[in-house]
């Protein structure tokens, strides 16, 4: 049986990915500094462990304790986020770089002292120059174009040098590190309000608490826009970034790119409801966003093809379940 550690197992994307793993004939632990809200931990681990990944003794603890005898793989998704209202406005800026550095540091020196070889970060397409995404129609996300670097965000910046500690783990110490460049991942059991949700979580929870002839709010103009991923196209990148050779970063993300009004009204669609849309400032990041698969369809053979509305639709029927 192979072991695997998801750092971040608590989290949206940890925790489906830990349940992939434990499908699949893994065991699996997770670790976060706090439990999953959604899913119950026999279902995606044999163990959860509770704890701040920011404490080096944690983690060496998390990596090496005696019940599991060498740890196969490990994924990386542990990190201080959130969506536009949480890294955009500046207000976090410092925390998000030194916890998410600091679990990083953490790892790496765990991992480089203990002989474990396997590792997956989860980096962002935050990492992206903003010079290249002002064009709302025409953003360009091609992964050898993030240098010279300019990302828009402390969040990006993070994510960047995330990135080159890494491959330099790698180069100086042979860890096979994989990562990956997340573009806007949705669905089902994750955050969809309190402040640090996602956009695709937000609206939705905004269209079910709306009725008939209501308005909601949407931040920005509204054109704007973005490509949004399905969870589990998500994960199935990861498992297939994991078992590759692959040693450079690489896009996983949709390429149907859509504006923000578009992608609302595709919501109130669903809902049935008759909403309407009223754009108001507010954190908005880059003015345009798209994945560029060329690169993982070389690199892997496969890239992810689901609609967006298909996916929309399953998260919608999901936060409707909340209220």
């Amino acid at each position: 049986m192979k072991t695997a550690v998801v750092l971040g197992g608590g989290g949206f994307i940890g925790g489906h990915l830990a349940k992939r793993l434990k499908s699949e004939g893994y065991w699996v632990r997770c670790v976060d500094i706090k439990p999953h809200e959604y899913f119950a931990h026999p279902d995606i681990c044999d163990e959860f462990i509770v704890g701040d990944l920011r404490n080096p003794n944690l983690v060496k603890t998390c990596l090496l304790t005696p019940d599991v005898v060498g740890v196969d793989e490990v994924y990386q998704l542990a990190a201080d986020m959130g969506g536009a209202g949480y890294l955009f406005t500046g207000e976090n800026d410092a925390n998000v770089m030194h916890n998410s550095t600091l679990i990083n540091l953490n790892v790496l020196k765990v991992c480089s002292e203990y002989g474990i070889k396997k590792v997956l970060y989860t980096s962002s397409a935050c990492v992206y120059p903003e010079y290249n995404q002002m064009d709302e129609n025409t953003p360009s996300c091609v992964e050898d174009s993030v240098y010279p670097a300019e990302p828009d965000s402390e969040y990006g910046w993070e994510k960047l040098y995330g990135e080159r500690l890494y491959l330099s783990f790698r180069k100086n110490y042979g860890i096979d590190t994989k990562i990956a460049r997340l573009h806007n991942i949705f669905g089902p059991m994750g955050t969809y309000d309190g402040g640090k949700e996602k956009a695709p979580a937000a609206i939705c929870r905004k269209v079910v608490k709306a009725g008939d002839g209501d308005f909601i709010e949407v931040w920005g103009d509204g054109k704007q826009t973005r490509s949004f991923l399905y969870i589990d196209e998500c994960v199935e990148g990861l498992r297939r970034l994991m078992k590759s050779d692959v040693i450079t970063p690489i896009n996983v993300g949709s390429e149907e790119m859509i504006s923000i009004n578009d992608f609302t009204k595709m919501i109130i669609r669903i809902s049935g409801k008759n909403i309407s849309i009223k754009n108001i400032d507010g954190p908005l990041g880059v003015r345009g966003r798209n994945s560029d698969n060329k690169l993982i369809k070389k690199l892997l053979g496969w890239h992810p093809t689901q609609k967006l509305e298909i996916g929309i639709t399953k998260l919608y029927e999901w936060v409707s379940t909340r209220y």
